[in-house]
């Protein structure tokens, strides 16, 4: 439960913000933008005045909303009628998060207050919502220790000659039972995530989503994740999911093998590591982001597989790390052109991969928060691949 304390501080941060850019409040849609500031996901418009105290205007439910919210003024959404009359008629310049709002709302606010500029506040959003918080990291740890648990389990099911698709559903029912409430939040737009995915043989399936695996999934409609294929001894099994509690998500992979690997799979996996140490050990505040993912190009290069990396030749993704937080895909990202420098608390899923076209898929991840000392670790479970 968000506290009053920790919302009025995030209000702050966000208000300081709209101050630096000129603006006179921030209205927001979005409702993962809105839980973040106010505690409640029911469906809501919330304002943010630059100075002064936020508005939470409820359409649905307000009877859970009064219960949930932290917002003082929590009341009704007004009419059209009434809704301009609830503003300062001093109101010029409104922040507003194009990144996710659709053409048809923003035509519909920007009817609602006639003569207000929406400015785009996407980057300060999504910045401030990077760094997370002593409770938020709380939170995390507990996401990550109930995640470590699931994957610890895989052994005793995983079989020699069962589907992709019944691994998949034997994790996401333990996943479940412990709790996991499934929301994989994506900002981006066109990316959608069922969970993760356990994937094999068709591991190397290239596909939509800005990943490095993707899978074959089970149908055209649903190219991503677990397929009906069997596992086969000696083939690497990709595990690759994520844990959700209390709205808080983390991710991590692990790899396991009935049998044996080859011996080009067990170096790249070595190699996947190497990558993991060296970013871990860098990711304190001031590291330069684009630098931190062409240094673990440089590693695989070096080893050989920079044509692997991340990807299959020609479908490689251009990260190796990304935020996560209330959302899969929060700043800051490991990726080339991304020029920000790490702060304090920001939380990062560090994954390296190889895709060895006819081998396999192999590699680890592990979600890590920034700190002086270097990341550390909140997914901690053994990274070694586990023989079964």
């Amino acid at each position: 439960m968000l506290t009053k304390t920790e919302a009025e501080q995030r209000i702050a941060r966000l208000q300081d913000g709209l101050r630096q850019q000129g603006l006179d409040g921030a209205l927001f849609i979005y409702p993962i933008d809105i839980y973040y500031f106010s505690g409640t996901r029911q469906n809501s418009a919330l304002f943010v005045p630059a100075e002064g105290k936020p508005r939470l205007m409820v359409r649905k439910s307000y009877f859970r909303a009064q219960a949930e919210s932290v917002i003082d003024d929590t009341r009704p959404f007004p009419s059209s009628k009434e809704f301009a009359s609830l503003f300062p008629p001093t109101l010029k310049r409104v922040g507003f998060t194009f990144d996710v709002a659709p053409v048809q709302q923003y035509q519909y606010y920007a009817k609602l207050l006639p003569g207000v500029e929406f400015v785009d506040i996407s980057t300060l959003n999504r910045e401030l919502r990077s760094v997370k918080s002593q409770l938020e990291l709380e939170r995390m740890r507990e996401s990550g220790s109930r995640l470590c648990g699931v994957f610890k389990e895989v052994p005793g099911f995983l079989k020699e000659g069962m589907r992709e698709l019944d691994l998949a559903a034997e994790f996401e029912y333990r996943l479940r039972k412990a709790g996991g409430e499934g929301y994989v939040r994506m900002r981006a737009y066109n990316q959608e995530l069922f969970q993760g995915l356990a994937v094999s043989a068709g591991a190397g399936n290239p596909g939509f989503f800005d990943g490095a695996v993707t899978g074959r999934g089970l149908s055209n409609a649903s190219p991503h994740g677990a397929s009906t294929d069997a596992i086969a001894a000696n083939v690497p099994v990709l595990v690759d999911y994520t844990g959700v509690f209390n709205g808080y998500i983390v991710d991590m992979t692990r790899m396991f093998v009935v049998g044996r690997l080859a011996p080009e799979l067990e170096r790249a996996f070595a190699t996947s590591l190497r990558i993991q140490q060296h970013l871990a050990e860098n990711l304190k505040p001031g590291a330069v982001c684009e630098d931190l993912f062409a240094q673990a190009v440089e590693i695989a290069e070096s080893a050989g597989l920079g044509r692997n990396f991340m990807g299959a030749p020609g479908e490689n993704a251009k990260f190796v790390g990304h935020g996560v937080g209330l959302e899969l895909d929060e700043f800051p990202v490991l990726a080339q052109g991304f020029k920000s420098q790490l702060r304090e608390g920001q939380t990062v899923a560090i994954e390296p991969k190889f895709v060895l076209p006819g081998l396999g898929v192999i590699g680890i991840e592990n979600t890590f928060a920034v700190a002086p000392e270097g990341g550390v670790k909140i997914t901690d479970l053994p990274d070694d691949i586990v023989f079964v």
